[in-house]
């Protein structure tokens, strides 16, 4: 097997008038979630908890197992107890950090390959892969392939380091393009930036961030909080394979483009479903806390709560806007009596308690409803 030949983007042989019905349906969806992002009051406290849920799915897919409960009791200050854990835990906790980068450039500066390669070095940073070449596009050959078997055995080699980086430069220029339709035009970056596969290590991974990043890139959303791993890990096998047969035959891009389609569609509608639950949660708490603690300080406390589900009590005290650590104190007890919260870990000696909003935490972990 030889290293792969990139197609030309942008790609010339799609069938658009099979694509018609599935790009409308994709565009609907969209639309109506990028509606309801306008309308949240904090979009940004709101869409942390799906945040969370799509770094833990998206390191998911690259084999992690590690449960979105777990990252936030591991962000509460908790170590795990086996040292793989930690490892899984860390790289979320990276792609989590990249997300919130990615977001800060791009409201200062146009998406860049240069952008990429910052986002690829916060990816990568102290975790699994850190020795192969963070921030940097590969300069060797690499390829795809089960763990142990040489590049004889490979499922898929990409193309040569030369070839690549021609092809990532047409690659940028095509972000920028307008094609016939956004969301077909973003099935092709994500395909062809895993087809190039430019890192030696983290391809998958920086490939999900960018479908958040194009989306706000191209005005379509006001925020880059679109996140498609949820549908791609529950269809793994099938996303994969269409992604191995784009070398095999021309039909296989607009095979590739119909199932990102029906991926968006889906995700949209999803998203949609949660993001309704977690607002309803978010006023039900709100007027939950205001009656039982009557404290104008509530809302504050809250919005802590919703920023980091599982928390140490100790990291409230130095927020903006907080009451006293007495007061702090005085309206857990009341939330943890009430039912509100749960105590995870007691107060002992230095040990500071550590606390959960178990419904959002519920909210977090569970699957869409289909």
């Amino acid at each position: 097997m030889r290293p792969a030949i990139p197609e030309l983007l942008p790609i010339s042989h799609l069938d658009w008038q099979t694509l018609i019905p599935a790009m409308g349906r994709a565009n609907r969806a969209v639309s109506e979630f990028s509606g309801l992002l306008r309308y949240l009051p904090d979009a940004s406290l709101l869409m942390s908890p799906l945040a969370m849920r799509e770094a833990v799915l998206s390191s998911r897919i690259e084999g992690t197992t590690a449960t979105v409960t777990q990252v936030l009791r591991f962000e509460a200050g908790e170590t795990p107890a086996e040292e793989e854990s930690s490892r899984d835990i860390e790289e979320i906790v990276n792609y989590r950090k990249t997300l919130r980068v990615a977001e800060r450039e791009l409201r200062k500066k146009p998406f860049c390959l240069n952008l990429l390669l910052t986002l690829h070095e916060n990816l990568m940073t102290s975790v699994r892969g850190q020795n192969k070449a963070p921030g940097q596009f590969r300069r060797v050959q690499n390829y795809i392939g089960r763990h142990g078997l040489s590049i004889e055995h490979a499922d898929f080699i990409p193309p040569s380091p030369p070839v690549m980086l021609s092809a990532m430069g047409e690659w940028e220029k095509y972000y920028h393009d307008e094609d016939k339709d956004a969301i077909v035009q973003l099935a092709i970056i994500h395909a062809q930036f895993e087809f190039l596969h430019p890192f030696l290590d983290g391809n998958g991974r920086l490939g999900r961030i960018l479908v958040p990043l194009f989306l706000f890139n191209k005005g379509i959303l006001s925020t880059p909080t679109f996140y498609l791993s949820e549908y791609l890990e529950d269809h793994r096998e099938e996303y994969v394979g269409h992604l191995r047969e784009l070398s095999n035959s021309k039909e296989a891009w607009t095979r590739w483009c119909l199932f990102f389609l029906e991926a968006v569609t889906t995700q949209a509608q999803w998203n949609v479903d949660r993001v309704k639950r977690i607002l309803h949660l978010h006023q039900q708490l709100r007027d939950r806390m205001f009656e039982l603690t009557n404290s104008k300080f509530a809302i504050v406390l809250l919005d802590a709560m919703f920023a980091q589900p599982i928390f140490q009590a100790d990291t409230l005290y130095s927020r903006k806007d907080m009451p006293t650590r007495a007061m702090i104190q005085r309206l857990l007890g009341k939330l943890v009596e009430d039912g509100t919260l749960k105590l995870l870990v007691e107060r002992s000696g230095r040990r500071p308690a550590v606390y959960s909003l178990h419904e959002l935490v519920r909210l977090c972990e569970s699957r869409p409803r289909k």
